[in-house]
């Protein structure tokens, strides 16, 4: 079933997952859109905001104390 109101701005919720590289790889096979490439958070993660065939966006949260 096709969205019948527009796309709009709201909250974003993130999907927290073991790796934002796998998951939007995921995210593309299934026939959704990476809107935002992962990016670093330093010293805390990563993260990538994605869309899905609907066009609700959602985001994806990776833990790495690491990240720089």
């Amino acid at each position: 079933m096709k969205r019948t109101v527009p796309e709009q701005q709201g909250i974003l919720n993130y999907i927290d997952v073991k790796s934002v590289d796998e998951y939007s790889a995921k995210v593309k096979q299934l026939g959704g859109v990476v809107k935002v490439p992962k990016m670093a958070i330093p010293n805390m993660g990563y993260l990538a905001v994605c869309s899905d065939t609907e066009k609700n966006t959602f985001g994806l949260w990776q833990n790495d104390p690491s990240a720089k």
